[in-house]
């Protein structure tokens, strides 16, 4: 089997750009992966577009990568439009990575580029419903009520009910929160150390939206959302666009002044019938990418986690077998996930901080690994980082996730 690399990275900003548009992000996060890859756009083969909302927001329901790129000079090849909800960058990514280790071509973009903030801000809102089972979405939700009644949590003393102005997702990550607190003893003192280390790292990080550190006690007293989440615990709404260019290793042969990191295991997977307590889809698909990579957990020096909540990132420790079920607010507090931990996690500040454009959340994730891997990322570098993982999780259907990504890369 031959050696995939990535040779090119770039992206924008993330941030709420209520002027901005989707191919004009798109435009600017290509001209700096092209920039950083040192290729020209004539010298693409075949690209992968990401995109989950412009029909929504903009009528734009079809052919979007290919208007996307069409002011790019990018005309006549092969364009493949990619919707996977959170996991459409980096799901983009995986469809370059398989046809280039098929044969089919040596270098091709992986693009993804959202628009998400909106003058009315229940339209936005309202955009993240979709990516659940919206024939079914009443059921679901009564599902959720009903598992909550099961789990038959109480609020601690002085704490709120849900608050106004919140996506569905952030229903769903709580009632997780609230069976991992009834079932292991985890805190929302863990989830708020958490979403703090990710302030850290995002005050480091100049494509981070949020660039402002924040105390565990910051965290704990900010605005409730739904128990036990605050609002910086919360991924928030963000545009944004994310590339990476990937080729051969024959195609990396011709070139001279490349900075590859390849790629040692990209996995692709979806949800499946269970229930709280059976094999999650982290737990699945991280299993079998280190079985393809020939490594396993202990290998991984720093990790990019899909932290649409803090309870996210503590959920994805289990789940990468970073720690035992039950032990990731320990984890966190043991500091092992802080830069000079022992394994760094969200050096980019996480979703939480950086933002969450759905189509490019993805291939941001591995905006962030490629520059560690290369040791270009300044002040939140990792030390002596040689392999990294990012987990990237799109839409929910059941109790899960209803698509996953995971890849593993290594320094070249």
């Amino acid at each position: 089997m031959q050696n995939v690399y990535v040779i090119g990275v770039g992206m924008i900003r993330f941030g709420k750009y209520l002027d901005g548009s989707v191919r004009g992000m798109a435009q600017d996060a290509l001209n700096a992966t092209l920039t950083d890859a040192a290729l020209g756009i004539e010298d693409l083969q075949a690209a992968y577009v990401a995109n989950s909302f412009w029909g929504m927001f903009s009528n734009q329901h079809a052919i979007r990568g290919e208007v996307m790129l069409w002011d790019s000079g990018l005309k006549g090849i092969p364009v493949v439009n990619c919707e996977n909800a959170c996991a459409g960058g980096s799901t983009a990514f995986h469809l370059g990575y398989t046809a280039i280790l098929s044969g089919i071509y040596d270098v091709v973009l992986a693009l993804g580029s959202e628009k998400i903030s909106n003058r009315n801000k229940a339209l936005s809102l309202s955009a993240y419903a979709t990516c659940m089972d919206v024939e079914n979405f009443e059921k679901h939700i009564s599902m959720l009520m009903d598992l909550n009644k099961i789990l038959n949590f109480k609020l601690p003393e002085g704490e709120t009910p849900p608050g106004e102005g919140r996506s569905i997702f952030m229903d769903a990550y709580a009632m997780g929160a609230r069976w991992h607190m009834k079932k292991y003893g985890s805190t929302k003192k863990q989830l708020a150390v958490i979403c703090s280390k990710n302030h850290l790292h995002g005050s480091l990080n100049p494509y981070s939206q949020f660039q402002e550190a924040m105390t565990v006690d910051e965290v704990m007293n900010a605005r409730p959302v739904t128990y036990p989440l605050t609002v910086p615990m919360c991924a928030p709404v963000g545009d944004g666009a994310a590339a990476a260019i990937l080729c051969s290793e024959k195609y990396l042969r011709k070139l001279k002044s490349a900075r590859p990191v390849r790629i040692r295991a990209s996995v692709l997977g979806s949800a499946t019938h269970r229930d709280l307590e059976g094999e999650d889809i982290g737990e699945r698909l991280s299993k079998k990418a280190y079985e393809i990579a020939g490594l396993g957990p202990q290998d991984i020096d720093l990790a990019e986690l899909h932290d649409a909540t803090s309870y996210g990132e503590l959920h994805q420790f289990e789940c990468m077998g970073f720690c035992a079920p039950g032990e990731g607010g320990p984890f966190a507090e043991s500091g092992a996930t802080t830069l000079g931990g022992k394994l760094p996690v969200n050096t980019s500040g996480g979703l939480e901080c950086k933002g969450h454009p759905i189509g490019a959340s993805g291939l941001s994730q591995i905006h962030e690994v490629v520059t560690q891997l290369r040791d270009e990322a300044g002040k939140r570098q990792v030390d002596g980082a040689r392999i990294a993982l990012t987990e990237n999780g799109g839409g929910n259907l059941g109790v899960e996730e209803a698509s996953m990504t995971i890849h593993i890369f290594e320094k070249v």
